[in-house]
């Protein structure tokens, strides 16, 4: 829709347009490019990449720079680039437990089964803004590998649990085909395959404000929550190869990995153990998968007794809720004439039954 009363028109628009690309490609200091963006902003291009639901740093870094660091217009330009490419395979699915750690901690034990890795992190050091970023350099760098416990995987803490029967097993027999939610959007009741697909999509902080409502009480007192593991690693992409029939690795991507451990203490749970939630999206992206897995196991708990499910899947993604709003910036003349209209009708009406003797 382009603004027709506005002067200029089309061309207008057009001008608007260039404005931006001129100031944005013309600016004075240093260029910045993408390497820089994929190595010094990384966590906000997995940011983009996981809203998008498409793994490619390089395109997201070239989303950022011409959004401007505004990080829902880059996760539109990369979602609709995503839309124009041929789905020419399907990957084959992969176990968490084949993950490559780079991060591993568990919250919930001192000492678990397997390492704590710590890898990449500041969640243990002061916040202070640096003068210069540099001056953080200590002219060492520490050695960046991937762990794995005995016969290639980590033990997982609810396999603890299960092994001292505290742990309600909700696994299942079945191999359900998984929504697809990005060529049907989910509507409650929906599978949980579709919950965890359109959370793994969210706005970050959409998310988390929905994980924080649930959480906190009308009490004000915050509900019970506990972190299992929190993982993060590189996890394989496996083709089937169309002349051998044999899986080929064709190439590997970063995903975050949490498991949430609640108490249940409700009528008609089970006091004696406890349940688990699943969160996992693109990237390093721990707040994200914090808030999923805390979300997965409520809404189970849930049932449908409340809008939990609907207000994640109908109020989370950030270009469906930028979307409305900024639309708003769009030209509504005819609308709001005829909203002008009808308080002049309103008026009128009032206006005659006063003018005649009645209420």
């Amino acid at each position: 829709m382009g603004y027709a009363a506005a002067r200029g028109g089309l061309t207008a628009i057009k001008n608007a347009e260039r404005l931006v690309r001129h100031l944005r490609d013309h600016d004075p200091s240093d260029p910045v490019g993408t390497a820089q963006v994929t190595g010094r902003l990384r966590l906000l291009v997995d940011k983009v990449m996981g809203e998008a639901g498409m793994w490619d740093p390089d395109l997201a870094a070239r989303a950022l720079l011409q959004a401007e660091g505004d990080h829902i217009e880059a996760t539109h330009l990369l979602r609709a680039y995503r839309s124009t490419l041929p789905r020419v395979a399907v990957a084959l699915p992969v176990h968490a437990d084949d993950m490559r750690l780079l991060r591993r901690i568990v919250p919930a034990f001192r000492e678990p089964g397997g390492p704590q890795v710590l890898g990449r992190s500041t969640d243990y050091s002061a916040r202070m803004l640096l003068a210069d970023a540099h001056a953080a350099r200590d002219g060492t760098a520490p050695l960046l590998t991937s762990v794995m416990g005995k016969n290639g995987t980590t033990t997982r803490l609810t396999a603890t649990l299960r092994r001292l029967d505290l742990l309600v097993d909700r696994r299942r027999t079945d191999d359900p085909e998984p929504v697809d939610v990005t060529s049907a959007p989910p509507r409650p009741p929906a599978p949980r395959s579709a919950r965890l697909s359109a959370m793994a999509r969210a706005e970050t902080g959409s998310l988390i404000n929905q994980w924080y409502r649930n959480i906190l009480g009308p009490d004000g007192y915050l509900h019970e929550v506990t972190l299992g593991e929190v993982r993060h690693g590189e996890l394989p992409v496996t083709l089937r190869h169309p002349h051998t029939g044999n899986p080929v690795t064709i190439g590997h991507y970063r995903a975050t990995e949490v498991e949430a451990v609640e108490d249940l203490d409700g009528a008609g749970e089970d006091r004696e153990r406890f349940d688990v939630g699943f969160g996992m999206c693109l990237g390093h992206n721990e707040r994200k998968a914090i808030a999923m897995a805390n979300l997965d196991i409520a809404c189970h708990r849930d049932g449908g007794a409340t809008t939990l499910e609907q207000s994640i899947l109908m109020t989370t993604d950030g270009l469906d809720s930028a979307g409305f709003l900024e639309h708003l910036k769009l030209p509504h003349y005819v609308t709001f004439r005829s909203m002008i209209d009808r308080k002049f009708a309103v008026r009128e009406a009032r206006l005659r039954a006063t003018g005649s003797g009645t209420q």
